[in-house]
């Protein structure tokens, strides 16, 4: 079974225990799959005690990356191609991966070759040794990106507090991190943050960045502010995404408080002074319509954080009965 407007590769004979999936987005990538595949077979075959497969997601190519992959399903017996047919960007190609994986350990890796596949077995080791639930690389080497990359870490760190130097990179994670990832754009960037919240347990180790061999780059710097309005929308949601109320409550109790207090000061300047103050009348106003209307937001909100849940929770139900065949 595939998703709607995805079709399958090959169903070439595969192993009947998987345990683990290497989730692979790929746009336009004709150039490097093949390399990939081969780098990746090497790398599995050090471990046979393991079961490996890969998932390519040929996220909407225009390239002949879907061709490539067909050929490559036939030679490789744990490759499991996938399409979208158009791009939908990389947080749904994981999700798709998810959806048509078979392992209880799942590895986020792209396939431009920045990251070599033997690195896939010492990301999936803790986790399979019952050791830790995530573990994410951290980029050694120089990089083109790398002033851009401290300030996002060092921002995210401020703000999550989690104790990992990469927040956004390779990582191999258990199958049921992803039920409680919301389906977001973007959002897998801080799956570490959320999975930390949810009391999941994070271990890191390095990895080798390399040059793109071919291809290029998917990503610029018009990422940046994205980026940043995506990391508060996350510490929004982990602070105040199931008790909106909590903020917009108190927000609003507190402005609707301080016009009741200005509404004090204004009268008893009426009553002795004798005469009226028409900015304190202006700012009583304000802070009680605020603070009404924010206090009204927050009981909103908090209906549909009650909606969420439940529609998070019918997915899960739906995900759990989906054949992977």
């Amino acid at each position: 079974m595939t998703a709607i407007g995805e079709a399958r590769g090959s169903a070439a004979p595969r192993r009947m225990t998987v345990d683990v999936s290497v989730l692979v987005p790929a746009k336009d990538e004709a150039e490097n799959l093949p390399e990939f595949m081969r780098l990746a077979a090497e790398a599995f075959a050090t471990h046979p005690d393991v079961g490996f497969e890969v998932v390519v997601v040929d996220d909407g190519s225009t390239d002949d990356s879907w061709r490539v992959l067909g050929e490559l399903a036939e030679r490789y017996p744990f490759l499991r191609p996938v399409r979208h047919r158009a791009q939908r960007g990389i947080a749904e190609a994981l999700r798709t991966g998810w959806l048509h994986a078979h392992g209880d350990v799942l590895v986020f890796y792209p396939a431009d070759l920045q990251f070599m596949p033997a690195d896939i077995p010492r990301l999936t080791a803790p986790i399979l040794a019952g050791e830790s639930d995530m573990v994410t690389g951290y980029k050694m080497g120089e990089y083109e990106k790398k002033f851009v990359s401290s300030i996002y870490n060092g921002l995210s760190r401020s703000l999550f507090k989690v104790p990992v130097r990469d927040l956004n990179n390779v990582k191999a994670y258990r199958r049921e991190i992803m039920d409680i990832l919301p389906g977001r754009p973007d959002w897998h960037r801080y799956m570490i943050v959320v999975a930390a919240a949810q009391g999941y347990t994070v271990s890191e180790i390095p990895v080798a960045l390399h040059p793109r061999r071919a291809g290029r780059s998917k990503f610029g710097l018009s990422r940046i502010p994205v980026g940043v309005l995506d990391m508060l929308a996350v510490w929004f949601e982990l602070r105040f995404g199931q008790k909106p109320l909590l903020l917009f409550g108190m927000l609003g109790a507190g402005l609707f408080g301080l016009g009741f207090l200005t509404g004090l000061v204004a009268i008893g300047i009426r009553v002795f002074a004798g005469v009226g103050f028409r900015p304190l009348l202006t700012l009583v106003e304000t802070c009680l319509v605020l603070g009404s209307v924010l206090f009204a937001t927050g009981l909103l909100g908090e209906q549909i954080a009650q909606q969420r849940a439940e529609l998070r929770e019918l997915r899960r139900e739906l995900d759990g009965f989906r054949p992977r065949d």
